[in-house]
C-alpha cells in the first residue's frame, strides 16, 4: 500500500474515533439530566402537622354480661306441706311482704286450737294454785299449817307456772309454722325463676323462687388493666345492647382484683331503672372517665393498612415510614393515639396516596381545619 492511501486509512480511523468519543459524551449527559428529573417526578405534595400532647375526654368501652345487683332466692321454712295456690310467675314485680305460695295449713291451724286450750287450761291451773299458795301463806303465818304443806303448795304453784310457759311457747311455734304456710317476698323486686307448681309437696328448705333485689340490674363490664385506673365509681356510662337498645348507666364499683389470665378488671355498672336489658344479656358500656393526657394526631392523618391503624411520620430526608398506632378515642377532630411521641411530624392531607420510603414536598402547615376532613382514598397496596 502506498503511503498516500496509509494516510487516507489513518484519518479515517481518527475521524471514527472521534465521532465515537462525541457519541458518549452525548448519552453520559443525557443520563445525567434525565436523574434529577426522575426523583423529582416521584415527590408528592402534602401537608404535615406536629404529633400533640393535650388533654381530651376519653370514652372507656368495656363489654360485659348483664346481672342482678342483688338476687334473692325465696325458700320454704316450713316442709310437709301441700301449695294450694301459687299467686305469682315469672316476671312479676313483688312487693317485700307480698303472698307469692299458699300451702294447706289445716293441721296447723287444727294444732293452733288445741294449743290455745292448753294455754287456758295452763293458765286456770296457775290462777287456782297461786290462790292455794296465799291461803297456805296465812295459814302458816297463823300457826295452822306446817312448812311442808307450806312448800307443796309453792312448788305446786311453780310447776304451774312452767307448765303455762310450756304451753305458751308451743302455742308460739304453731303460729310461727302456720305464717310460714304462706310464703311472702322477703324483699321487693322482679321475680326471675320459679321452680314451685300447684300441688306440690314442699320440702323444708327448698328453692321457689329467685328475686333481683328492687329490679336493680348491672353490667359487669370487663375493663383492660391498661385502662382500669382510669376507671372510678359514679362516673356516668353509655350502656348498648343489639337486643335492647341503649340505656344510661353509673359506675357502682370498680373491683380491686385483675384476672391473672385475662388480664381484665372489673367495672359494676348499675342501670337506670326501665330499661330493656335483662340478666344474662351480653352488653357494651362506653364509659366517660373525663379530660385525660392524651398522644393526639388529626383525625384525618390516620390510615388503615393491612387491618392496621396508623400514621405516615415525615423522616429528616423529606420521606415518609408508615407508623402503626393504637386507637384509643377519637373525634372527628382529633384522635388519641398510642405507638407514636409528640414532637414528630405526620402527613395530614395525601396520606392516603403515600407507601413507605415515598419522598414528599410538605406544601404548607396542615391547617386546624384539616384534622376534620376525611382521610384521603386509599389505593390498593402495591
Amino acid at each position: 500500500m502506498s503511503q498516500t492511501n496509509r494516510s487516507a486509512v489513518r484519518t479515517a480511523l481518527a475521524v471514527s474515533a472521534a465521532l465515537g468519543v462525541m457519541l458518549l459524551a452525548a448519552c453520559g449527559g443525557h443520563g445525567e439530566e434525565k436523574a434529577p428529573e426522575k426523583s423529582g417526578a416521584s415527590r408528592q405534595n402534602v401537608t404535615a402537622t406536629t404529633v400533640a400532647q393535650t388533654n381530651l375526654d376519653r370514652t372507656v368501652t368495656a363489654s360485659g354480661t348483664v346481672s342482678a345487683w342483688e338476687e334473692v332466692p325465696v325458700g320454704a321454712e316450713t316442709g310437709g306441706l301441700v301449695a294450694t295456690a301459687v299467686y305469682v310467675d315469672e316476671g312479676s314485680y313483688v312487693r317485700q311482704g307480698q303472698p307469692l305460695v299458699q300451702m294447706n295449713d289445716a293441721l296447723l291451724r287444727a294444732q293452733l286450737n288445741q294449743q290455745q286450750a292448753q294455754v287456758q287450761t295452763a293458765e286456770a291451773n296457775v290462777a287456782r294454785d297461786d290462790a292455794a299458795l296465799e291461803r297456805a301463806q296465812e295459814l302458816k303465818e297463823r300457826g295452822f299449817l306446817s312448812q311442808a304443806s307450806l312448800d307443796t303448795a309453792l312448788a305446786n304453784q311453780r310447776s304451774s307456772q312452767a307448765n303455762l310457759a310450756a304451753a305458751r311457747a308451743a302455742l308460739s311455734e304453731t303460729r310461727t309454722r302456720l305464717s310460714q304456710a304462706t310464703i311472702r317476698a322477703p324483699v321487693s323486686g322482679l321475680i326471675i325463676s320459679r321452680s314451685v307448681t300447684k300441688g306440690q309437696i314442699i320440702a323444708a328448705g327448698a328453692e321457689l323462687f329467685r328475686m333481683v333485689r328492687d329490679g336493680r340490674l348491672e353490667l359487669d363490664a370487663q375493663v383492660p388493666e391498661t385502662e382500669l385506673g382510669l376507671v372510678r365509681a359514679g362516673q356516668s356510662a353509655t350502656v348498648t345492647s343489639s337486643e335492647a337498645g341503649s340505656t344510661t348507666g353509673t359506675v357502682r364499683i370498680v373491683t380491686p382484683e385483675v384476672n391473672a389470665e385475662t388480664r381484665l378488671g372489673l367495672a359494676r355498672v348499675a342501670l337506670s331503672p326501665g330499661s330493656q336489658l335483662r340478666p344474662g344479656m351480653f352488653a357494651r358500656a362506653d364509659i366517660a372517665v373525663g379530660a385525660q393526657p392524651a398522644t393526639t394526631v388529626p383525625t384525618a392523618s390516620v390510615l388503615y393498612r393491612n387491618n392496621r391503624a396508623g400514621v405516615f411520620v415525615l423522616n429528616a430526608d423529606s420521606t415518609v415510614r408508615f407508623q402503626p398506632v393504637t386507637v384509643l378515642s377519637r373525634t372527628d377532630a382529633q384522635t388519641a393515639v398510642s405507638g407514636v411521641e409528640p414532637g414528630v411530624r405526620v402527613i395530614v392531607q395525601g396520606a392516603g396516596f403515600l407507601n413507605d420510603g415515598d419522598g414528599v414536598t410538605v406544601s404548607q402547615a396542615a391547617p386546624a381545619r384539616a384534622a376534620a376532613q376525611p382521610a384521603a382514598p386509599q389505593p390498593a397496596t402495591k
